[in-house]
Order: C-alpha cells, then sequence, then structure tokens
C-alpha cells in the first residue's frame, strides 16, 4: 500500500520476519506454574498480528512467519506476550520495543531480546497539534504581565480502548520550578482524531521595565525554566482514567518568536519503565527486515531495469546484473524476491532460473543432493512458487484442510506423546484418512497447475536428465525436491502463512498437521528413490505407519504426477474458470440503508472476496447474507473516521447501495481496500469521485450537499497498474533492487578488485577469502556488469539526493507530516 508523502514520490513501508520462539517466560505464581501464552506484534498500540496460543510452557516456540505492507506512520514496533486469560482479560508477560529509527540495526537477522515490563505509561500513540502564543497584559493596577495563550487544536492517531474508539481529553500544564497550573479540555466521545479548538490562558508575571537584557535576571531564568505540558487521557467515566501519552514544549520557543504552531508526537511519561525490572520476565527471538522504499517515477528507473532484463541472456549466466545482485547478498535472502517478481512481470524468469539451475547442476556431483541446498536456484523457484501458485494452492489444499481442521481428531502416533486414554490405533486411522485426503487431492491436482510453474519443471528435468543420463530417478527427484518438500508440505505445516486458513491451528491441528507434512514430504520423495523407501525413517512409529500405504500404488501415482506437472503439453480446460477465494476475515460492517446514527448498526459478520463476488456472512461457512458480483463494484475507498467515530474503516460503492466496513487493525484495512481495488479496476462505469464520509440525518457529513445521489467531492484514488493475479509493482522492485546495491556496494568493490585481478594476471593474485564468495567465469564480462551497475545505482543516487531536498525544504519539522518528538522520555 502506498503513501503518496509527495506527488512524484512513493514512501512505501513493509515488514516481514518470524517470531521463533520465548524463553524462561515469568512462571505462573501457583501450583501450576505454566502457562498458555501467544505474541503479538503492534504498530504502537495496533495489533496487527497474533500467533498461536502455545499451551502449558514457559518457552513456547512459535515458527511464525509475518509480512504485511504498513499503511501509515509509527514510531515503534512492539512485539507482547501474553498468558492466555480464561474467565478474565489476556495478562501481559512482557513485550519488546523497537523505535522506528533503530529497525535497520536489527534488519535481516535473528536478535534475542530481553522482556521489558508493560507499563500502563509507556503504551502511547498519536500526535497532538498545539499553538502558543506570548501576549504583553496590562493589570488593574496599572503593571504589565506577560501572558501565555496555549490552544489545543486537535489530536490524530489515539490507540483504541478495549477494541473502540476512546473518549479522549487533554490536561494542559504551565510547569516552573515554583509553580504547577493545570487546566483541561472537554471530553469528546468516541474519536481517535478529537477536534478540541479550544485556549487557556496563563498569567506570566513581569515588571513593566522587563526586557531580554534587563536586570531582572531571577524574573529572566525562571521564564526559560517554563514549560508546558500537555496529556491526553482516555475518560474512563465509572472506570480509573487510562494515560495515552504526553508532551512537553518548552517556552523557549517563544524567545524569538511570538506565536508557535507545530504538531508533536505523543511520548510515555517520564516515569515510563525507568524502574521497570527487565532480568527476569524472560526473552524473545524475533527475525525481522524492515524496508522502506522512496519510489522515483518509473522513467527513472529505465537504465538499471533494462541492464536486470538482460540477465537472462547473458553468456555466463554468473556475469549477469541479477546473479550479481544476489551474489553479493548471498546471506540476505530478500534479495532474491525483487529479482523474481521483476523477471516474473517480464516473462524473463524462465530462462533466468533455467540458467542458474544449469550453472548449479554443473557443480553437483551426485543425483541425490540435486537441488537439495540452498542456493540461488532454489530461492529463485521457491518464491516463484509462493507468488505463482497461490491459486493452485487454494484451489488444491484449501477445501481439504478445511474439512480437516473443522474435524480436528487426534492423529498423535508417538508413544511418548500419547495422552492418558489415547487409542494408537484410532489415531493411525485417523492420520491414515487425512494423509490419504491431501495425497489424493495433490496427485490429481495437475490440470491445475500454473504453465509457468510446469514450464520450469520441464526445464529442470531435462537439465537433471543430461547431466545424470545413467540415473533413472533423477527426472522426477529434480521436480520432486520442489514441488512435495518446497511447496506442498511447507504449506500444509503453515496454512495460515499462504492464506489457506484464516486462523492459527491450535496445539493439536499443529501437531497433526505436522505429521501430515512430514507424511507427504516422504510419500513425494518414494517416486524418486531408488533404494527401500522405508529404511530412511529414524523414528519407529514413522516406519510401522507407513506399512499401512500400498507402496507399488503410491509410487505410480506421485510419477504420473510429477510426469504431468513436468510436461509442455497443453493442459485441457473445462472452459469455467473456477471461484476462488481471494481474502476472507471477520470485520465489523454497518447495517446498509440506515441513515442514523446508533450502536446497534455494526454487527460482526465474516467478509468473503472470491474471483467472482463479495460477500458476508453471519459465521465462517455459514449461507451468504448479501453477495456483490465484482463486476457490479464502482469503487473502493477509505471512510472518515469522522463519519462513525471509528478507526480502520472502509466503504464498498456498487450498484444497489453502499457497503461500510470496519476492519480490525490499519493493515487489515489497507490489505482490503487494495485487494478489492484491484480486482474491480476493469469494471465498467466505475466512479471518479466519492464521498469521504457518509450519508446521515439527510446530508453527506464531508461536503453538506442534502442530496443522496450528489457527485462525489473527492476525486478516486488511482490504483497502481499491475497484474491483477501477481501483483507486482514493478518501479517498486527496481528501487528495491537499486537500494540492495547501495547497502552492498563495499561488496560490489571487492567484486569488481577481484575480476580485474583475474583479468590482468591471468589468475588470482589475492587472497582466496577476498572473493572466494563470489561465481566468476568470465571475470571481464562480470568486471564490465559491476562497472554498468555503479555506473547506473551512481546516477541514480543524484536522483534521490535531489528528491530529498525537494522534500526536506517542502516538509517543515512540526508540520502534520513530520511531527516534534517532544521532551519527554524517548525510552519505551
Amino acid at each position: 500500500m502506498a503513501e503518496e508523502d509527495d506527488p512524484v514520490i512513493r514512501t512505501l513501508q513493509s515488514l516481514r520476519g518470524k517470531i521463533c520462539e520465548a524463553k524462561n517466560l515469568l512462571p505462573y505464581p501457583g501450583p501450576n506454574k505454566m502457562r498458555d501464552c501467544f505474541c503479538t506484534v503492534s504498530l504502537d498500540q495496533e495489533e496487527v498480528f497474533r500467533t498461536k496460543v502455545f499451551e502449558k510452557s514457559l518457552s513456547p516456540f512459535y515458527g511464525e512467519d509475518f509480512y504485511f505492507e504498513i499503511p501509515r506512520t509509527f514510531q515503534y514496533l512492539s512485539f507482547y506476550v501474553y498468558a492466555k486469560g480464561f474467565m478474565q482479560r489476556d495478562l501481559p508477560i512482557g513485550k519488546v520495543a523497537i523505535r522506528k529509527e533503530d529497525l535497520s540495526k536489527y534488519s535481516g537477522k535473528e536478535h534475542w531480546f530481553s522482556l521489558q515490563s508493560v507499563d500502563p505509561n509507556s503504551e502511547v500513540q498519536g500526535k497532538v497539534h498545539i499553538e502558543m502564543k506570548l501576549n504583553e497584559l496590562i493589570t488593574d493596577n496599572g503593571s504589565v504581565c506577560q501572558q501565555l495563550v496555549v490552544r489545543i487544536i486537535e489530536c490524530q492517531g489515539l490507540p483504541l480502548i478495549n477494541g473502540q474508539s476512546c473518549d479522549p481529553y487533554a490536561t494542559v500544564s504551565l510547569v516552573g520550578p515554583s509553580r504547577s497550573d493545570q487546566k483541561k479540555t472537554k471530553v469528546k466521545k468516541k474519536t481517535s482524531s478529537p477536534q478540541f479548538d479550544e485556549t487557556f490562558y496563563f498569567e506570566v508575571t513581569r515588571s513593566s521595565s522587563y526586557t531580554k537584557k534587563s536586570q531582572f535576571q531571577v524574573e529572566e531564568e525562571d521564564i526559560e525554566k517554563l514549560e508546558i505540558k500537555v496529556d491526553l487521557w482516555n475518560n474512563g467515566n465509572l472506570a480509573q482514567d487510562v494515560f495515552l501519552g504526553e508532551t512537553k514544549v518548552s517556552v523557549k520557543v517563544l524567545r524569538n518568536d511570538s506565536s508557535h504552531q507545530a504538531w508533536y508526537l505523543l511520548q510515555p511519561k517520564d516515569n515510563g519503565n525507568k524502574t521497570s525490572k527487565t532480568d527476569d520476565l524472560g526473552s524473545l527471538r524475533v527475525n525481522l527486515t524492515y524496508t522502506e522504499d522512496h519510489v522515483l517515477p518509473s522513467n527513472y528507473y529505465i537504465s538499471l531495469r533494462d541492464l536486470l532484463l538482460k540477465s537472462p541472456d547473458f553468456k555466463p549466466i554468473s556475469a549477469s546484473a541479477a546473479h550479481v545482485l544476489c551474489d553479493i547478498c548471498r546471506e540476505r535472502y530478500e534479495a532474491v524476491l525483487p529479482v523474481v517478481r521483476l523477471l516474473l512481470h517480464y516473462s524473463k524468469l524462465v530462462p533466468f532460473v533455467t540458467a542458474v539451475a544449469e550453472l548449479e547442476l554443473e557443480q553437483t556431483q551426485e543425483a541425490n543432493t540435486i537441488f537439495r541446498g540452498n542456493s540461488l536456484a532454489t530461492r529463485c523457484l521457491d518464491d516463484m512458487m509462493k507468488i505463482v501458485g497461490k491459486r493452485y494452492l487454494t484451489v488444491t489444499l484449501k477445501p481439504v484442510l478445511d474439512e480437516i481442521c473443522e474435524s480436528n481428531k487426534p492423529c498423535e502416533i508417538d508413544p511418548i506423546k500419547l495422552k492418558e486414554g489415547d487409542n494408537v490405533e484410532v489415531n493411525k486411522e485417523n492420520l491414515h484418512q487425512y494423509v490419504q485426503k491431501v495425497f489424493n487431492s495433490i496427485v490429481h491436482s495437475s490440470m491445475s497447475c500454473p504453465t509457468l510453474m510446469c514450464d520450469v519443471f520441464n526445464a529442470l528435468r531435462q537439465m537433471a536428465t543430461k547431466r545424470f543420463p545413467d540415473d533413472p530417478h533423477v527426472k522426477y527427484s529434480a521436480v520432486s525436491s520442489f514441488v512435495f518438500l518446497r511447496f506442498y508440505a511447507v504449506a500444509v505445516l503453515s496454512p495460515h502463512s499462504f492464506h489457506l486458513r484464516s486462523h492459527h491451528p491450535d496445539a493439536q491441528m499443529s501437531r497433526t498437521l505436522t505429521l501430515i507434512s512430514k507424511t507427504i514430504q516422504t510419500l513425494g520423495s518414494w517416486g524418486s528413490l531408488s533404494k527401500n523407501k522405508l529404511s530412511s525413517f529414524k523414528e519407529t512409529y514413522m516406519y510401522d505407519f507407513f506399512k499401512s500405504f500400498q507402496e507399488e500404488k503410491c509410487i505410480e501415482e506421485v510419477k504420473r504426477f510429477l510426469d504431468e506437472i513436468s510436461s509442455t503439453g497443453s493442459k485441457e480446460s473445462s472452459g469455467v474458470e473456477e471461484s476462488l477465494i481471494l481474502k476472507e476475515g471477520e470485520v465489523h460492517k454497518r447495517a446498509q440503508g440506515r441513515k442514523r446514527l446508533g450502536k446497534k448498526n455494526f454487527k460482526k459478520r465474516w467478509l468473503r472476496l472470491t474471483t467472482r463476488e463479495l460477500s458476508y456472512h453471519k459465521q465462517p461457512g455459514k449461507e451468504a447474507l448479501c453477495t456483490i458480483p465484482i463486476k457490479n463494484i464502482l469503487a473502493v475507498e477509505k471512510l472518515d473516521e469522522t463519519a462513525f467515530n471509528r478507526k480502520n474503516m472502509f466503504q464498498v460503492i456498487y450498484t444497489e447501495k453502499l457497503l461500510y466496513v470496519q476492519a480490525n487493525n490499519c493493515v487489515e484495512a489497507s490489505e482490503w481496500v487494495e485487494i478489492l481495488s484491484r480486482v474491480s479496476r476493469c469494471n465498467q462505469d466505475r466512479l471518479s469521485s466519492y464521498h469521504t464520509s457518509a450519508y446521515l440525518c439527510g446530508n453527506w457529513l464531508c461536503c453538506k450537499a442534502t442530496s443522496e445521489t450528489h457527485a462525489g467531492c473527492k476525486p478516486c484514488t488511482a490504483t497502481m497498474p499491475a497484474n491483477i493475479q501477481l501483483d507486482i509493482d514493478c518501479d517498486r522492485e527496481t528501487e528495491r533492487i537499486y537500494s540492495l546495491f547501495t547497502s552492498n556496494s563495499l561488496k560490489l568493490q571487492k567484486l569488481e578488485e577481484a575480476c580485474a585481478s583475474i583479468a590482468v594476471y591471468q589468475g588470482p593474485q589475492k587472497e582466496q577469502d577476498d572473493y572466494s564468495h563470489f561465481t566468476i567465469e568470465d571475470s571481464r564480462e562480470t568486471f564490465n556488469t559491476v562497472k554498468h551497475i555503479r555506473e547506473v545505482t551512481e546516477k541514480l543516487l543524484e536522483h534521490h539526493e535531489t528528491f530529498q531536498k525537494k522534500r526536506s525544504t517542502s516538509t517543515k519539522y512540526g508540520s502534520e507530516d513530520n511531527p516534534i518528538v517532544g521532551k519527554a522520555s524517548q525510552h519505551q
């Protein structure tokens, strides 16, 4: 999701990572010290991701990946570890809070973080708009004093309280060495962006002879020490008020100007977390990759993009720009993805993958180790399958995984892990039925396999056969190592990560999926093994379980499936496009047609988008209460919070009515708007303008027009031109590649020096370690490529610096887009 901070520059943020595990969590204060724990990810105070609950452990292993576009500004990325509550609310055990500015320190690596205590005084988010003036005032006795005027204009982005918009108010205090005067605004109901516009007056006594260079040194020193403190609170009514954040502004800001107006980020209280003990709360292991790209207009990327698109035709492939990038970023997994996406968009991926796979095969000595490592070829194919194979996975696995997860029969067959009362024979039968269903679904799915994947598999098969002509099984292992081991087995193990399930599986279901995944992985390799299929099992219980499968029949089905998906023949089509689920999840929906406000107008519903229609249901699996064909959608836009005093709302405008929806957080809201906009982008009669607020009580709240059919008051958001199925923004991918080149410029320089040394002296003249990590087949070609890369990236750097200067001069510090970090504690 793009945030257009500048008419020509798009600033895009994303976060990819893994919540690995927690260790030595604070035990439960009772006889049973174990806890049921889960972990959440939050942007400031807004939860955007949650792991599954790990039962009865003080060192839970989560191993859950997450990825999302960040649709708004934020100060902190936080990880919270909670103990699951039963009759009461979930209990926070501890947290890790990382300032946005510090994310680069941890990006791309795993780190252990000590958990900090969760102090309510440090849980803040949002910003406040303040105006200050210093006026001279003549008192009743004729003396002159200074009057400080403070206006609290508005706030933005305050957190939700118990899932709802807060009831905020502000206290304004003039604080000094010998005084503390406090005043208070009115409470604003149900809003996270309150409009206060209230003015407060504080007298600062002065002699009529006061000047900045007068003899009144004590008075001057006092005013230098005065400051305005603004605290935001949520009015708790009968409960205790909740602290939302504070900022402090020194009266010094008025030393040279008669007035000061600026936005300030809210900060924790001065004592927030300062005295918290952190040694005994435990620790959390997390892997993070945060990216922030400033994407220029498309024409600036022509040179770099053209250089990258020549990669598949380069001889040798190791001298191509794409291969050089992946070579110098070998330890960074995220370097491969933008290359794959860019080449995929321009239909250049198959020849590139074929070339790098051929290079890897030349270095492979034994057929049984083919494509088993974490090489450039395997990483390219992993990313390609995840992008291209989304729908294929949905068609093949979603129905059977839904059935398995909803029935949730016990399947544990490890004698050590069996619970009291478990019947291992019944569990074996349950597991066998589940595995057979998944296996049958996979081996009969060849007609749905994307053509691009089939083309790659065909190329791998041909190359493997050529490399090992005496091995009759290698044509199958070359393909099965990808489609079973790296595609299906991974999706079965973690269906939520592939959008095959909306919720995380519980502990029992997670174990069942692990056993199914392990079995499918082994069954998929049967067609390519020449030795005894059961001899490789380490666990006796798995050896016994696999005896229940008809080995020869499984081998035959696996080979037939692998033959079909690695053939170049055209597939038969039914002629009817199957309806596939693109996104679904729980939302709050406003009753359609209501023209008055009311709490009962919003109800919890299950929203589902397929390739044909948008529908909402009372619960997952229930009959649709309303169905909107995609062809009838005229616009999809975000809705102002002021419409219903609710955050994260969007509207679907279609031919009959308006559908108002509230998502659970800002990430989900942006994802819904993004995907709905993309699938309806080519619809006829799409609107060119829309209303930013709702039609209530006889008028549009945004423009006050009284006619419900009045034309919109704001132009509709233009969607990025992108492949609807693949969703690839090529300018962004090229910018990402540019950033990777520039951040690895030292390695690029080393590669250039190594090529020069080899080319001049016809052999390695430096220590081998200087370039042993590089693939240099042709030093002259590689040298020329590196030189060209440096030229185009240096030119792009100049453009970035020019735009950055323009932005820095146009965006004033203290403006809404660039708020001031207040004097309050910087430690969270």
